[in-house]
């Protein structure tokens, strides 16, 4: 029986204020604290103006939403409760997610029963020592004392970056009454086709009588005579046999039963289970009852603005896993944090599999302080207690891109046994991305998830920040993404090669993606709760300033495409591997602190967001269990080659795929299709599924798509092919690397200049590296990167009559989007934008056209003649002069020659 103690409770802080608020709840959400100042960013930085020994410590957020209310100290939470027990009853007072917690009644503290953590509940036994009429004192506090405060407040469980570093409690409030005797846990374990079970029985008194276990999955019901002494006792019985028939919970299946123990005469507790097998099989792949799956996993680091907290009901968490998975996902990994035990009730329904960490970031000494090691010891054991019955829950890891000595090690080595001696139905490592993956796998950790395999030279994704001694003038983001000429072969199979020599277990991406998008304003009218968007409110206010506001949803519609089309890239890459065994994006949803990272295509709010780049339909395209993949050498041809590409399939879904695989090249008059061999694709399997060779023949420049599918598996990929050009500057027209004497005066003639420098720093001052992606994470993160986010292109232009494009970057766009672009004196219409991080909002261009003198001048700052070695350089190259030598040929936007001569040497 429960006794609710929600509602009205008194809260007094240290600085004397003292009120009411209602609890379940946040200081926050109750409209008590102070006010959240400019020095509590985490992210200071130059370019935002809030650089830290420079900061006005009351000047606005601009690295993270703002709290309206922010306390951290000690909350005295009163209520003074009327109940009185049944006689020979034991009554338990349970708080669920609260941050250090005491218990006083009437004064006098209370031992815990359960000692609880950030993550698990709190349980005080209050037995005796309520009479009808008493005070209930809760001490909460979120200064953490004597638990290692840096470590929890640099995790998703309380950063101000997500979460908040709320205090209050946030999830049940009760008294819960028991008999003398009663079942305090059972433990539900799954085992091939048995299960075992554990359970642990308090009792005030001895007891003697019947334990009964039954449920619908067990062949028959299982009874035995016990005999308990006073006190604690723990009881285990093994190999319970199934029934044959017993449905499995699995990827996307809820599968789930009850299973009821019966103490006779004093108690009986009835729990859900499900029943499936995770680990590693024969091949050191991740499998999921016998068969081999691949991770598609998402980093959840606890976004939610309205509250600042996780939601706390099983109903929203449902919905909140639905919308995951309609992006493909079927993983969550939590960002150095647990969710309530509500999202792993969703989990179990939903078949998501779940992957929490402890509360724990800590990129120094982790666990090498002795708080440390203690309250992570606990925490783990008390974590994997609370969801050992939860069969949604796969894996568990130490923390987030934890670095530490020796000592730390040593412990991580101790955490680990603990957890497999706890329960070795779940995976287990000691961090996700520890060392940042500079020392390689850990021998004692079940799995290894990481960026790279100890150097860059051995990635596990394709996109990393940028870093650069010579700084962000000469670099672009790390990663083949952005440093190689594009193709659909990438993967890592030289990664694991490597890593085989030595670790035989899983291993799958770590943080994969990281594409910013530009902002969608739209959402600052969904802020009503405890967040102001502040940092948004300062960009769409520079965006007012530089008259952007009228077009901006162009900008943001073109880097969230470009944002997807890196994903796809990243994703497919890992799908090529053989023995990768998944991927964990980071991420789906918007990221609104460390500079203000919106890598989303969900929102802050958790709403996919409105443009048709987000759609989940879209998303699941490339995201899915089974895909057939297309090796493209390149993505650009010439009229008369051969396109000459490999098949695979891959296949972890849970059945095989069986039949031929079909094609159709198509296009602007252009469709060949066809089919190949049939061909089994076993599940769990990458197979090699034929070649396709096609002539392609076309009378001008021309996007087709690649369309491939077996049974209902299918996927497409863009594919251009330009005609034979050899451009030739048409002879009125003077084109020149330099704004030098003759430029001038063909201008001043009223003649055409083409003016296109050599893609450097040195020939374009005011320019910056450009690359192919949108910018990585955030610049406030990452300052080393030059923060380009790709290219607006204007498709009604005329000089992409003859050069097929969309409006944002494609890999077309390659070769010509990784050189620079020019800063312009202000915001002016371009042929091509290159849009520029919000950290800076440069006016910026890569192709743009002006009126100067009384001649007519179209700048290019993309090097093209540097570039004729690609075909869609050269046929871009070829539409520029056509157009230059039209008399379309006409534009209106005036610039003096004093500008030009500050852009270009």
């Amino acid at each position: 029986m429960y006794y609710d103690l929600s509602g009205e409770w008194q809260v007094t802080l240290d600085d004397g204020t003292n009120q009411t608020a209602q609890l379940p709840g946040t200081l926050d959400e109750n409209g008590i604290g102070h006010k959240d100042k400019g020095e509590n960013q985490w992210h200071p930085d130059e370019n935002l103006g809030n650089v830290k020994d420079k900061l006005d410590s009351g000047a606005p957020i601009a690295t993270r939403f703002t709290r309206k209310y922010t306390y951290e100290g000690q909350a005295k939470l009163t209520k003074r409760i009327h109940f009185i027990p049944e006689s020979g009853k034991r009554v338990f007072l349970e708080v669920e997610r609260a941050r250090c917690l005491r218990l006083f009644v009437d004064g006098k503290g209370v031992k815990c029963f359960t000692q609880g953590t950030i993550s698990t509940p709190y349980v005080f036994e209050v037995t005796g020592l309520l009479t009808g009429n008493n005070e209930i004192t809760l001490l909460s506090d979120n200064s953490y004392p004597k638990l290692p405060h840096d470590d929890i407040v640099y995790s998703s469980a309380a950063t101000d970056e997500t979460q908040t570093n709320w205090n209050g409690v946030i999830g049940y409030l009760r008294l819960r009454v028991e008999n003398s005797v009663f079942l305090s846990k059972v433990f539900i374990y799954p085992n091939k086709n048995k299960i075992n079970v554990k359970i642990e029985i308090s009792a005030t008194k001895s007891y003697s009588g019947k334990l009964n276990i039954q449920s619908e999955a067990l062949k028959r019901t299982f009874c035995t005579e016990i005999q308990l002494k006073k006190g604690k006792t723990k009881l285990a019985f093994d190999n319970l046999e199934l029934l044959e028939d017993v449905q499995l919970w699995d990827e996307y299946e809820g599968n789930l039963y009850i299973l009821t123990v019966q103490l006779t005469g004093a108690d009986t507790k009835t729990q859900t289970f499900g029943v499936r097998e995770f680990g590693e099989n024969e091949e050191g792949r991740l499998a999921l009852n016998g068969r081999t799956i691949f991770l598609r996993s998402e980093a959840n680091c606890a976004e939610f603005p309205e509250t600042g907290h996780p939601p706390m009901g099983v109903d929203k968490w449902i919905e909140i896993l639905k919308l995951f998975k309609s992006y493909g996902i079927n993983c969550m990994r939590f960002h150095s944090h647990c969710p309530p035990q509500a999202a792993f009730d969703a989990a179990d329904q939903v078949g998501m599999m779940m992957q929490p960490e402890l509360s724990h970031w800590n990129p120094r000494n982790a666990f090498e302080s002795e708080e440390s090691f203690e309250y992570y010891q606990l925490e783990l054991k008390q974590l994997i207690q609370m969801l050992a019955n939860h069969p949604s829950f796969v894996m568990l890891t130490f923390g987030n891109e934890l670095w530490t000595g020796e000592l730390g090690h040593t412990r991580m080595d101790m955490l680990l046994s603990q957890a497999h001696q706890l329960d070795a139905t779940r995976l287990y490592a000691n961090g996700s991305n520890p060392h940042y993956g500079t020392i390689g796998c850990d021998a004692n950790s079940d799995f290894y998830t990481s960026q790279i395999f100890f150097t860059k030279d051995y990635p596990l994704r394709g996109t990393f920040q940028a870093t650069s001694e010579k700084g962000k003038d000469e670099v672009r983001i790390a990663g083949y993404v952005n440093n190689q000429y594009p193709n659909a072969m990438t993967n890592y199979d030289q990664t694991m090669d490597k890593l085989r020599k030595t670790y035989q277990k899983p291993v799958f991406g770590f943080e994969v993606g990281q594409f910013e998008v530009l902002p969608d304003f739209d959402e600052l009218n969904k802020f009503k709760g405890v967040s102001e968007p502040i940092n948004y409110q300062l960009i769409k206010k520079r965006a007012d300033e530089l008259g952007l506001l009228g077009e901006w949803k162009k900008y943001v519609e073109a880097t969230g495409e470009l944002s997807r089309i890196g994903y796809r890239e990243e994703i497919e890459a890992a799908m090529r591997t053989k023995n990768l065994s998944g991927i964990s994006l980071l991420g789906l949803q918007d990221f609104p602190g460390q500079g203000t990272a919106l890598v989303g295509m969900m929102n802050s709010h958790l709403e996919p967001k409105p443009f048709a780049f987000a759609r989940p339909e879209e998303f699941q395209k490339f995201f899915r269990d089974q895909l057939p993949l297309v090796l493209l050498p390149k993505y650009t041809y010439e009229d008369g080659e051969m396109l000459e590409v490999e098949i695979q399939v891959a296949n972890f879904g849970k059945t095989d795929l069986d039949g031929p695989i079909r094609f159709c090249l198509s296009g602007d008059n252009f469709q060949t299709c066809g089919e190949l061999d049939k061909v089994l694709c076993s599940k769990g399997k990458i197979t090699d599924a034929g070649r396709i060779n096609l002539l392609l023949h076309i009378d001008k420049a021309t996007q087709l798509e690649l369309q491939v599918e077996i049974d209902e598996a299918r996927n497409a990929y863009p594919v251009w092919v330009y005609p034979k050009v050899n451009p030739i500057c048409p002879e009125y027209i003077y084109e020149t690397e330099h704004f030098d004497e003759r430029a001038k005066k063909v201008l001043n003639a009223g003649g055409k200049v083409y003016l296109s420098p050599r893609a450097t720093k040195e020939a374009m001052p005011m320019s910056i590296q450009t690359q192919f992606t949108t910018d990585f994470w955030s610049v406030g993160t990452f300052p080393a990167q030059s923060g380009g986010m790709g290219q607006l292109i204007d498709v009604e232009h005329p000089i992409f009559r003859d050069f097929p494009t969309q409006t944002h970057t494609n890999w077309q766009w390659w070769a010509m989007a990784s050189q620079r672009a020019v800063i312009l004196p202000r915001v002016m219409h371009a042929i091509i934008t290159e849009m520029d991080s919000y950290a800076y909002m440069r006016p910026m261009a890569q192709l743009i056209e002006w009126s100067c003198g009384k001649g007519k001048l179209l700048f290019s700052s993309m090097g093209l003649q540097n570039l004729q070695q690609y075909p869609e350089a050269r046929a871009l190259l070829s539409s520029i002069y056509r157009y230059m030598n039209s008399g379309e040929f006409d534009p209106k936007q005036e610039i003096s020659m004093d500008v030009i001569e500050m852009l270009v040497k």
